[in-house]
């Protein structure tokens, strides 16, 4: 059972249901897959990212709720208000499991509603609340209030904060109290709607494929090789949030606006020190791994504070990149991102933008209205991260990006602004880790890790380091060398797992598979379809050449296909290893784009479109239909 697509108008407060089709399953799975393609054949071009043209598209994985371990991610994407290009998401938590349990596999969200709403979904039963009692509530708040309503345990629920409410260009979409779909502003997209959450009856769970012998034997092989990793116990134990030495150790661990590739407080501010605190341990459903965990401070500032453990890039964007060396004050502010609906990442670089202008003297206390941003002033970081959601003080102008607030405060301080394509970078010291320096360039939606996994130079499994490799150097961190084929490989993949809804960090943090063998034996059990590894790697190639179709047809460009100057200047080479000229980057981009069939502005070849079966007329910025 594939589910059906429920598309609403909420300007016209109307709404249907139509069955997915089997064929469009079968060439774009689903997920991120399919949400690229209803926004490449429905979404008009020169609109505004904030205006009721705009369509939200949110879709369940082809195997979200099934019984495949770790099989609960949902995908949202829409035109990004931060970088105008793709914006692209991905949440777990229960919410995508239980709105497959409806019999819903995507939503599109069209229109923008004259008074806050929320969307409540049970089954065939589609409503549009007033939510104005909602609007303003951050996200723990919304959530309590809809769950004291109609009962905590019958409904799940994704909504925004303040933050997407008030404009921040980076406001994020939660669900329970640390599932975030963070990245790009799709919070900021659902708050222009006036919409404040989705809700959704759960239901229990049920078969959405018929189940045999051979799927129970190949989901039994596939936990078994899970929990086997030698990495498994540190990862369900610590979280990403401890890995934070490990990233300083190997010089990759970006610091004070990326001055700096290692951080002098790397072992405080490690997640390894927060196992006092855990006072329970979470998983998504049926995903062995239990990467979350609920804390609470029994001493010190924030004695008596509930909060939830950070993932590993908050560790960075609000700890080292702002030269913060307090671990209590780091887990509050992440949490206070989570409640306001701010993306962690975005708005962790934006304050270190900000304090790296300040020690440089771009920017005065009169420009900051009073705030004294020295490295580590976390007092002042609550302040900005408050600012920043209700769009007041100097915060407003950081809520922008830093793309953004580097146009509005001039003074040459852009080439201090950490982002491509208008995303503000992951954690990852790009000068160091070169495969993961090309992924930051020419991924879809701006610099970030999770849309190039190339964990191959991370030295996990020495083992497994050459079955992504073009050559023996790929796997060494500092060689330019086969790294277009490595992070080619880990861009199809990571995104053929965005599409059946799988959780990335089971498959490419602790198997490291690069072949999707398991994927293909699981997809093929599940559904009974042909399915085998060189047929999911085409339809994620397939995938990928339509995200560069998107962007292209909305303005994007080979320019857009570079790190930022900052990274090839002398005074952010203090790391533990030195950079790279320039011209290393030239290279990888110019091999990338040959291998992928693209031209040399980064085009996607007539050639290669017709390989994977893309009709694409409208390589212009034509309206589309």
């Amino acid at each position: 059972m594939l589910g059906k697509i429920l598309d609403i108008d909420l300007a016209a407060n109307t709404w249907k249901l139509a069955e997915y089709p089997q064929d469009l399953a079968r060439t774009y799975l689903g997920g991120r897959g399919l949400n690229v393609h209803f926004l490449y054949e429905h979404l008009p071009v020169n609109i505004d990212p904030l205006g009721p043209k705009n369509l939200l598209v949110l879709s369940c994985g082809l195997l979200t709720g099934t019984a495949v371990p770790s099989s609960a991610r949902l995908h949202i994407n829409a035109l990004s208000p931060l970088t105008g290009l793709l914006g692209s998401s991905n949440i777990g938590g229960d919410f995508g499991a239980q709105l497959r349990s409806n019999g819903i596999q995507s939503v599109i969200v069209r229109g923008r509603s004259a008074k806050p709403v929320c969307l409540y979904i049970d089954g065939d039963s589609i409503q549009v609340r007033d939510a104005e009692p909602l609007w303003g509530l951050d996200t723990w708040e919304t959530q309590d209030r809809l769950k004291a309503e109609v009962g905590s345990s019958k409904i799940k629920v994704l909504t925004i904060g303040p933050g997407g409410e008030n404009g921040a260009l980076f406001g994020c979409i939660m669900s329970d109290r640390d599932h975030a779909a963070g990245r790009t502003g799709m919070g900021t997209v659902m708050g222009s709607k006036n919409l404040k959450a989705i809700v959704v009856k759960k239901k229990r769970q049920k078969s959405l494929f018929p189940s045999s012998g051979k799927l129970h034997a190949t989901i039994q092989r596939y936990f078994r090789q899970i929990m086997e990793s030698p990495h498994y116990k540190g990862i369900s134990k610590h979280g990403g949030a401890g890995f934070v030495k490990w990233a300083d150790q190997l010089g990759i661990l970006a610091t004070r606006n990326y001055r700096e590739n290692t951080f002098e407080a790397a072992e405080r501010i490690d997640g390894h020190n927060l196992q006092d605190n855990i006072t329970r341990r979470r998983s998504c459903p049926r995903c062995p791994v239990q990467c979350k965990a609920d804390l609470e401070f029994s001493r010190g500032k924030f004695k008596g504070m509930q909060a939830v453990r950070p993932e590993f890039e908050p560790m960075l964007s609000l700890g080292s990149k702002c030269g913060l060396d307090d671990l209590d004050t780091l887990v509050f502010l992440d949490n206070l991102c989570s409640r306001l609906g701010l993306d962690c990442i975005s708005a962790g670089n934006s304050i270190a933008f900000a304090m790296d202008l300040f020690e440089r003297g771009i920017l005065s206390m009169q420009d900051t209205e009073g705030l004294d941003l020295t490295w580590g002033n976390g007092d002042v970081m609550e302040t900005l991260i408050r600012q920043m959601a209700a769009g007041k003080g100097f915060g407003k102008i950081l809520a922008m990006g830093v793309r953004r607030a580097s146009q509005v405060i001039g003074r040459g301080s852009d080439q201090y602004a950490p982002h491509v394509k208008g995303l503000e970078l992951a954690g990852y010291h790009p000068n160091n880790i070169m495969g993961t320096a090309l992924g930051y360039a020419v991924a879809s939606r701006g610099a970030d890790f999770n849309d190039v996994f190339a964990t191959l130079e991370y030295k996990w499994l020495p083992d497994k380091q050459h079955e992504a490799s073009a050559t023996p150097q790929a796997p060494n961190l500092h060689s330019i060398h086969g790294k277009a084929e490595l992070v080619r490989k880990s861009m199809i993949i990571g995104t053929v797992l965005d599409s059946l809804g799988l959780c990335k960090v089971p498959i490419l943090c602790l198997i490291c598979a690069y072949d999707l063998v398991n994927e293909a034996e699981l997809t093929a059990a599940i559904t009974g379809w042909p399915v085998d590894a060189p047929s999911l790697f085409t339809s994620g190639e397939r995938i990928v050449n339509m995200e560069r179709l998107f962007n292209v047809r909305h303005g994007g460009s080979a320019a857009d296909d570079r790190l930022p100057n900052m990274f090839f200047e002398k005074d952010y080479n203090a790391g533990k290893q030195p950079s790279k000229p320039q011209a290393w980057m030239e290279p990888m981009i110019h091999e990338f784009y040959t291998i992928m069939g693209w031209d040399n502005q980064g085009h996607p070849g007539t050639e290669k479109l017709m390989e994977l079966g893309i009709f694409a007329p409208q390589y212009d910025n034509d309206s589309a239909a």
